[in-house]
């Protein structure tokens, strides 16, 4: 009885270490009943696995093979197009460089095209101030014996022409070089004579303000001496500013900057102030822009005395007023349509208002803008003017009514200029 109550007990109790380890080495004998059925699914699931793998490599190879064949067109596809916009490139690029090549061969042309037409120009200027120079014309004829030298007119026709002179209905038509005076140190400066009497004396500003004026006899005095020796200074009670002066009628009519702009009048005979007044003109600018030393330029012409000015409330375009010469009265103001950019200089004849530009690379000086307080002319029917002489820049013309003749300071070279005129109603 002991001995089964001993096997009884071995059969429901656990098996030993030893016993499972021959279990797990002769599986399914000592297992139990679920852990079999267990390894049978685990099994059969893998066999499962194993057999679906199988029977689907060769439609997943397939698969794959279709992708990377896609892959392979593409990639070709991109390659060919690669290849077309490489070529297509370097054919844009050669054409590039070829026209570039041929503008920089263009230019090159022009250049010297350019190049030899200036000398032409330079060395026809030079062979017609040469002709022009061997019989100058006497620079203090009055108008009355230029007609006469003139001549071939009748006497009808002579005095039709001064009636024409008289009624000031003439304007430039032509500029033509007729000597250089002299030539002084300084690049910017002023000379005139008087520019409605018969004075036969001659005015030096030199440089761009002072105290003090040169004044010469007669022109033989001085273009006979070098520099300004033979002068008489002449000390004046204020500086003056710029190169926009004009003596007129024996007196000097000439602008003081400091404090505020003033035209001072000054009696050349007894060397005293005559009279004196302020601009009216509010926040000037220089009235000439390759000319910023000047922003009052005073001009004369036969109808009488005019100031050239610009202000801030119209910055882009010359401004005229006429003065009355004996007050300093201004009498009537006009805002041209001259612009101020490249300006040079500028001069009054017969109520017409002519500018002359330039270009900051210095080019032969012209007339580019004409304005007639009358209204009978305008720019577009005024004729194209040029300055014959170029040496680098103007700083000052002084039209001479009484003469018909230009008083330039060019460069440093003072020049006279002899005008051709027109009735305003021919052109």
């Amino acid at each position: 009885a002991g001995a089964s109550l001993s096997r009884e007990a071995q059969a429901h109790d656990p098996p030993s270490a030893h016993t499972q380890r021959i279990a797990h080495s002769l599986p399914g004998h000592y297992l139990r009943p679920s852990q079999k059925m267990g390894t049978l699914i685990q099994r059969f699931t893998v066999a499962s696995a194993m057999i679906l793998a199988v029977q689907c490599q060769p439609q997943f190879m397939e698969y794959i093979e279709r992708r990377l064949s896609s892959f392979e067109d593409r990639i070709a596809v991109w390659y060919d197009q690669t290849q077309r916009y490489s070529s297509e490139y370097r054919g844009f690029k050669n054409q590039i460089l070829a026209l570039v090549e041929s503008l920089d061969k263009e230019k090159e042309e022009q250049r010297s095209n350019l190049e030899i037409a200036t000398s032409r120009i330079e060395r026809l200027e030079r062979e017609l101030d040469y002709l022009e120079n061997r019989n100058p014309a006497p620079t203090c004829l009055e108008m009355e014996e230029k007609i006469i030298n003139q001549s071939a007119e009748t006497a009808q026709e002579k005095k039709k022409r001064k009636q024409k002179v008289t009624e000031c209905a003439e304007m430039v038509f032509n500029i033509k070089a007729m000597k250089i005076v002299k030539r002084l140190e300084s690049a910017v400066g002023l000379w005139t004579k008087d520019l409605m009497s018969d004075s036969e004396k001659v005015y030096i500003f030199d440089g761009v303000s002072n105290d003090t004026i040169y004044e010469f006899k007669r022109l033989k005095d001085f273009t006979d001496f070098s520099g300004l020796v033979k002068g008489k200074k002449i000390k004046l009670p204020h500086s003056w500013a710029g190169t926009g002066h004009i003596v007129y009628r024996g007196f000097l009519y000439y602008i003081r900057s400091e404090p505020q702009f003033q035209v001072i009048k000054f009696d050349l005979k007894n060397q005293t102030v005559s009279d004196s007044g302020m601009f009216p003109a509010e926040r000037q600018i220089p009235v000439y822009g390759l000319s910023p030393y000047n922003y009052i330029d005073l001009a004369a012409d036969e109808n009488g005395l005019w100031a050239i000015y610009a202000t801030r409330e119209n910055e882009k375009h010359i401004c005229l007023a006429r003065l009355d010469h004996r007050t300093l009265d201004i009498e009537q103001m006009w805002d041209t349509p001259c612009p101020i950019a490249n300006a040079e200089n500028a001069f009054v004849i017969c109520g017409t208002l002519y500018v002359v530009y330039n270009s900051k690379l210095r080019s032969r000086s012209r007339v580019q803008c004409v304005y007639d307080v009358t209204e009978m002319v305008n720019t577009d029917q005024a004729p194209l003017l040029y300055f014959p002489k170029r040496f680098g820049s103007v700083a000052s013309i002084k039209y001479n009514p009484k003469e018909k003749q230009l008083y330039s300071w060019d460069d440093g070279n003072q020049i006279i200029y002899r005008l051709t005129m027109k009735l305003k109603s021919e052109l």
